[in-house]
């Protein structure tokens, strides 16, 4: 196994990681994915992908789940490599309609239920990283249950927000262990919850800390660019400001704005600018190579709840680059206030970015790189495995 020093908790026999998640082949690498990754090197896992946050319409794309909802129901879990599989919750996208909940409830259970027969698990731990599939807890006679709370999922744009409030309180109620990431939720959560521990995120420290290395390639497509460069990178969503990436982008022509990421919101205006560049979801092992031409990396929340309530991956993915970085508020970010530029507005922003140009400065490098150093998913993934472990015990 992955964890095999002295300290670390064996592996306990014939049990299985159940793991709720987003999907496993989605643009960005989420703290879900890093967390299952190293989950799966302690106890079998099977990571299952969860449709079924955003709000239900009917549309061709909806219709067009049905025939392949029939054919998950048939379909082996996929084994990506030892310890670790994956398969899809079956959904019918029509749920207020009478009889929906019911069928699909029907089906996740007998999908699972097969899919956990076909790998030969024996007991279970059910381990949620989103709330909506909490209707399975006693459903597969699972020796434990864990809520690792990511987000505020009902503040996000787009999703069924009743639904996914009441699934929240549901599976904190439910959980024997909850791990939450955002500290802005700590206190909430610790009141619904006793069993409640903050576990920030991690980062990929020796990933991300390629871009300074002199052998690191920059991509062929970067390399014509002109600096200054101002580059991003995850998804261009509605919970970023494209306003702000414009309003940069219009006020300082002569710097380039590199984005790096799917965009699921409308960036039409921003992308005709000539000086920005918008290339697309990349690899997720590429991003320190494009990093590599940033002279600024930014983080262009809106103030909305969603991000006052999160905790941005890429903060500590921009900070293991040791790039100089601007951003707006948000409370995670502003523990950071000495290593990153806060901006209260577009004026701020802006003036942020044109201060964070110039800063060249060796020793304000090496603060960013040392404030992750130790912070790796490895180390944040094996308190987690401690924790759980105890839990193990005491539960019996």
């Amino acid at each position: 196994m992955y964890y095999n020093s002295p300290d670390m908790p064996a592996a306990t026999p014939r049990l299985t990681i159940v793991y709720f998640a987003n999907d496993w082949a989605s643009e960005n690498r989420t703290s879900s994915h890093h967390i299952a990754e190293r989950l799966s090197r302690w106890q079998p896992l099977l990571y299952v992908e969860s449709p079924g946050m955003r709000t239900p319409q009917v549309t061709g794309r909806d219709l067009r789940k049905i025939g392949r909802l029939f054919a998950a129901l048939l379909r082996r879990p996929v084994r990506i490599r030892d310890g670790l599989w994956r398969c899809t919750i079956p959904q019918l996208p029509f749920r207020r309609l009478p009889g929906v909940v019911g069928l699909n409830r029907w089906f996740a259970r007998r999908a699972l239920r097969r899919a956990l027969r076909l790998m030969g698990a024996g007991e279970v731990m059910l381990w949620f990283a989103v709330p909506h599939p909490e209707f399975l807890v006693g459903r597969l006679g699972e020796r434990m249950v864990v809520y690792y709370c990511i987000d505020d999922y009902a503040a996000h744009p787009g999703v069924d927000s009743e639904r996914l409030r009441a699934c929240d309180a549901a599976l904190m109620r439910k959980a024997d262990r909850v791990f939450v990431a955002p500290p802005a939720l700590l206190a909430q959560k610790l009141a619904e919850n006793p069993n409640t521990v903050y576990s920030p995120h991690g980062v990929d420290a020796e990933l991300f800390g390629r871009a300074m290395q002199p052998e690191t390639e920059v991509p062929p497509e970067a390399r014509a660019l002109s600096p200054p460069i101002i580059g991003f990178f995850g998804s261009l969503a509605p919970w970023i400001d494209i306003s702000l990436i414009t309003a940069l982008a219009r006020a300082r022509p002569n710097h380039t704005l590199l984005l790096i990421g799917h965009a699921s919101t409308d960036v039409t205006e921003l992308a005709q600018l000539p000086n920005v560049r918008m290339v697309g979801a990349q690899p997720y092992g590429s991003l320190p190579n494009w990093a590599k031409c940033f002279d600024v990396a930014i983080i262009p929340y809106r103030q909305t709840q969603q991000v006052q309530n999160a905790n941005p991956l890429k903060l500590r993915e921009y900070l293991a680059t040791g790039k100089p970085i601007v951003s707006t508020y948000n409370p995670e970010v502003a523990r950071f206030a000495g290593l990153v530029r806060l901006a209260d507005d577009e004026q701020s922003f802006i003036r942020e970015v044109d201060a964070a140009v110039q800063d060249h400065d060796p020793a304000a490098q090496r603060a960013r790189v040392d404030s992750v150093r130790d912070a790796t998913w490895d180390a944040r993934v094996q308190e987690i495995i401690k924790t759980v472990s105890a839990d193990l015990e005491r539960l019996g």
